[in-house]
């Protein structure tokens, strides 16, 4: 029988005056709108939520895994983010991978413990709550919330169970197994079966009392090397030891009166950046009308040029220089719009347009805004469903793959490197006034690379057709990928877009996979907004004190729901 996903929201707004969380699970949710309730700010309700969405959704996160936030406090305006993402370790060179035999043409597996880069999210969890968080409450209370639910366990939903079976399955696939830790009798649990984790919870309850140490050294660094070394990896004590968070300053542009923040490199929000760049050359956008043939070629074409310049230009800025302020330009955005203005004279696809890199695509995004107006954008992710799948003894939690977006092609942006951090997919994003400090929504949408034309999509949804924050992730998405085997860009269109449209798409030149359906939709990603004041029913965000009605959404393509009080 295929697999479906029956289900659409059809819900409203969460509306609420104080606090509101949204995540993919209710379950974190929950836990987050407690640690509010409690005293904690925003950043300590969203690290509350990263533990306990560890524990519910392994199978797209967890503490083998990185994580990113960006923090908007609402004192002073100021926006602050921290990069938690992990560095290969020192000795995982291209001499190194080369002399085992592997090439850009033939590298590992992307399972192979050699693609295990230091786990970030930890010690951004512990960075977060201290820099960010209120103080009020220490980080064991934090983290009590998801320490509970690994002990006392958990009724797996739907989507969750479906996404374990399918990547234990791809792990089987490539001749490995998952870890008995995150399985019920050698099986993944499923929709409705309740699931303990013990092994999680103590090293959750580790993490609280010990803060970074009780990760990266002792029981839990040597159990992760140890796992590591035994499947062919490098990984060493002192790669763990060493790891840091990095504190960053955001990268941002306007556009039409409101201005969208993101991360600089290694993640991937300079191509949500460019992307919106370019876009705002075309009055074709919403002149067509939402996801009409005009609106989707505008964008297909945008992604293409964007992605591009990602792939490029885009890797770890502590080994390349990113040339991040030319990029998001806006003389170099007209003139890279002018390649699609050309064409969209004659209707036809753009060609000649380089390729990027392969995809991934677990990872979860949640937000909270809380009563003080602060606000906390964040993205935790293992990468490719448990990642390696390589589970560290008695530690509950497996290990990420995201080494496997390094470049083994010499010279390249992104080539591998020993303590490089790699192309990174994961990316928040917060929404404020163009012309002051006034926040207007916390938003992201997971997905590998649907992440960044997530966040245009849905950002359009709201400033250019008015769309309420659940309306906005409800309507149909277009997700725009590079087909390795095929050696040509694929338009995928969701359900929900219209037959003529998929049809006047091809005769321009696209190839379209419509209409996607059932547990496929997982491809364009699972977002979650939270929003200050109903700005996007004005043609510009109104200056002046926000309205403090908070309007939250959550995406149908998940188990979650956005809370409130």
């Amino acid at each position: 029988m295929k697999a479906s996903l029956p289900f659409s929201s059809r819900r409203s707004p969460v509306l609420c005056l104080h606090c509101c969380v949204a995540s993919s699970q209710p379950l974190a949710s929950a836990v987050g709108l407690d640690v509010l309730k409690r005293g904690g700010n925003a950043a300590d309700a969203a690290v509350a939520m990263a533990a306990a969405l560890a524990v519910t959704e392994p199978c797209s996160t967890g503490l083998g895994g990185d994580a990113f936030c960006l923090f908007y406090d609402g004192k002073t305006g100021e926006i602050r983010g921290i990069n938690g993402s992990g560095r290969s370790s020192r000795t995982l060179t291209l001499d190194f991978l080369e002399g085992l035999g592997y090439s850009a043409e033939a590298p590992p597996s992307v399972f192979d413990a050699l693609n295990v880069t230091v786990p970030g999210a930890p010690a951004l969890w512990c960075d977060t709550v201290q820099l960010f968080g209120s103080q009020k409450i220490i980080k064991t209370e934090v983290l009590s919330g998801a320490a509970t639910l690994a002990e006392e366990g958990f009724p797996v939903a739907e989507v969750t169970a479906h996404h374990w079976k399918k990547w234990v399955a791809a792990l089987g696939e490539s001749g490995k197994e998952l870890g008995a830790d995150l399985l019920i009798g050698g099986h993944p649990p499923k929709h409705g079966e309740v699931f303990k984790n013990t092994a999680m919870a103590q090293t959750i309850k580790e993490l609280g009392e010990r803060g970074k140490p009780g990760f990266y050294q002792g029981r839990v660094a040597q159990a992760i090397v140890d796992v590591i070394n035994q499947n062919g990896g490098v990984m060493t004590l002192e790669d763990l030891s060493s790891h840091d968070s990095e504190v960053v300053s955001p990268i941002s542009t306007d556009y039409k009166g409101v201005r969208l923040w993101e991360l600089p490199p290694n993640g991937q929000g300079l191509a949500a950046l460019l992307l919106l760049n370019i876009l705002e050359n075309f009055p074709q956008l919403k002149a067509g009308g939402h996801n009409s043939s005009d609106h989707i070629h505008v964008f297909v074409e945008a992604v293409r040029l964007a992605q591009t310049d990602a792939f490029r230009y885009l890797g770890d800025a502590a080994h390349v220089t990113v040339p991040t302020e030319s990029l998001l330009a806006k003389s170099y955005s007209q003139q890279r719009a002018r390649h699609i203005s050309m064409l969209l004279w004659i209707c036809r696809v753009m060609e000649r347009v380089e390729p990027g890199l392969l995809t991934g695509s677990d990872t979860v995004y949640f937000c909270v805004i809380d009563s003080q107006g602060n606000a906390c954008s964040f993205v935790n992710s293992t990468y490719m469903g448990f990642g390696t799948g390589l589970v560290p003894k008695d530690c509950g939690f497996s290990l990420q793959n995201r080494g496997a977006n390094f470049s083994l092609q010499r010279g390249h942006v992104n080539c591998v490197a020993g303590g490089k951090r790699p192309y990174h997919t994961i990316i928040p994003a917060l929404l404020t006034h163009s012309e002051k400090p006034q926040l207007l929504a916390a938003l992201g949408v997971m997905g590998a690379f649907m992440q960044p034309q997530g966040h245009i999509q849905v950002l359009l949804n709201m400033v250019e057709f008015g769309m309420n924050p659940q309306q906005a992730l409800d309507a149909p998405r277009v997700f725009v990928e590079y087909d390795d085997k095929t050696g040509q860009w694929l338009v995928n269109l969701e359900e929900g877009i219209d037959q003529e449209v998929a049809e006047e798409l091809k005769r321009r030149g696209h190839k379209v996979n419509w209409p996607v359906t059932g547990h496929q939709r997982a491809q364009f990603g699972r977002g979650q907004i939270i929003s200050v004041g109903d700005w996007w029913s004005h043609s510009i965000p109104q200056s002046g004190s926000p309205p403090r009605v908070l309007w939250g959404g959550s995406d149908p393509r998940a188990d979650g729901c956005a809370q409130g009080y």
